[in-house]
C-alpha cells in the first residue's frame, strides 16, 4: 500500500500513540559489536548512535542526558511526503516541546521529553484538527482586537447585541500594555496561520500574594464548540503551573469553567471584587497553593478602571 502524500490527509489521520517505557539517545562504544535491543541507530563519522529503551541502557551500562516518551504516528506516510514532519515540530516548538524525528518506512516517530508526553499529545491531537496554540506575538494584536469585538459582539451576560464597541476590546488593549501583562499567558490558536482563539492572563494579587487573573477569553464565533477555547484553558493552566503560580481566577460560566478545575473563589478563601458576583467568580488551586489564604482579590489595573 503506498504511503500517504497529502499534508491534510496526515495531519487529519495521525492518530499519535506513545511506546510504553522510557528511551534514551546514546553513543555506542567504539568497536564493540552491536548487542541488546536496540531501536534504531544512526551512523555518523564521530560515532553510532543508537536509540534504545531506558533500562535497556542501564542494563549495557551505557551513558546518556536525555529521557524521552516515544510518539509513533500510525498515518502510513510516503517518505516523500512533503509538510509533516515541518507542522509537527513547529505545533511542538510552539508549545516549548522538544522533538527529536525518527522516520520509518511505515511511520513517522518522535522521541519527545518523557515529562511532556502527554502535553505532547494534546499539541498533536490539536494539530490534527487544524489548530495550534502559541505566544501572542505583538503584531498579533489588531488581528486579536478585531477577534475579541465579534466574539463578544453579543454580551454574555444579557444575551443582547452590543451597541458599539465592546468593553472587552478596550481592555485588552490596556492590558498588552500594563505593568501585569505576563507575555506567556497571552496566548493564541491559529488555523491555517489565522487567529481563531485568544486567551490572557495578567497578574493579581490576594493581599501580598501573587495570583492570575485569567481574561478576556475569545474564539472566532462560527467556530465556537469545536474545542478551542478548552484549548486555550487547558493550556493556560499547563504553562501556569510549570511557572510555579499558586492559582488562577475569573469571573464567568458556573457550568463552563468548573470543568477545568475551578470552583466558587468564596469556598477557598478569595472573595471577588464586587460582591454581587458571586459564584461566578471562581478560582482554580494550582500545586503551588498555599494553605489559608484569605482575602479579597484584586485584578490588574486596566480591570480597575472599567
Amino acid at each position: 500500500m503506498p504511503g500517504e502524500t497529502d499534508l491534510e490527509t496526515l495531519l487529519e489521520s495521525m492518530q499519535p500513540v506513545v511506546r510504553e517505557g522510557d528511551y534514551v539517545y546514546a553513543l555506542w562504544p567504539h568497536g564493540k559489536p552491536l548487542e541488546g535491543d536496540i531501536e534504531a541507530a544512526v551512523r555518523e563519522a564521530e560515532g553510532l548512535t543508537v536509540v534504545l529503551r531506558r533500562d535497556e541502557a542501564d542494563r549495557l551500562g551505557l551513558h546518556y542526558d536525555f529521557v524521552a516518551a516515544w510518539i509513533t504516528l500510525q498515518i502510513h506516510s510516503a517518505l516523500e511526503a512533503v509538510g509533516l514532519t515541518a507542522a509537527v515540530s513547529s505545533a511542538l516548538t510552539h508549545a516549548g516541546i522538544s522533538c527529536n524525528v525518527l522516520a520509518g518506512f511505515h511511520h513517522d516517530h518522535l522521541l519527545v521529553p518523557a515529562a511532556e508526553a502527554g502535553r505532547a499529545l494534546d499539541v498533536l491531537r490539536l494539530l490534527g484538527r487544524g489548530i495550534v496554540l502559541r505566544d501572542e506575538r505583538p503584531e498579533d494584536r489588531a488581528a486579536i482586537l478585531e477577534l475579541a469585538a465579534k466574539a463578544f459582539s453579543v454580551s454574555p451576560v444579557t444575551g443582547e447585541p452590543v451597541q458599539g464597541t465592546p468593553v472587552e476590546v478596550g481592555l485588552l488593549r490596556e492590558l498588552f500594555e500594563c505593568d501585569e501583562y505576563i507575555p506567556n499567558l497571552s496566548i493564541v490558536a491559529e488555523i491555517a496561520g489565522e487567529i481563531v482563539g485568544h486567551v490572557i492572563s495578567t497578574r493579581a494579587w490576594v493581599g501580598d500574594l501573587e495570583l492570575l487573573g485569567l481574561g478576556p477569553i475569545a474564539v472566532e464565533p462560527t467556530l465556537q464548540r469545536r474545542g478551542i477555547g478548552s484549548a486555550l484553558m487547558r493550556e493556560t493552566t499547563l504553562r501556569a503551573t510549570a511557572a510555579g503560580e499558586r492559582g488562577i481566577a475569573l469571573l464567568g460560566s458556573t457550568s463552563y469553567y468548573p470543568r477545568f478545575g475551578y470552583v466558587p473563589a468564596a469556598t477557598v478563601g478569595v472573595a471577588p471584587p464586587d460582591a454581587a458576583w458571586g459564584d461566578h467568580f471562581q478560582l482554580l488551586r494550582l500545586p503551588a497553593w498555599p494553605d489559608g489564604v484569605r482575602g479579597t482579590f484584586r485584578y490588574a489595573a486596566p480591570f480597575e478602571r472599567l
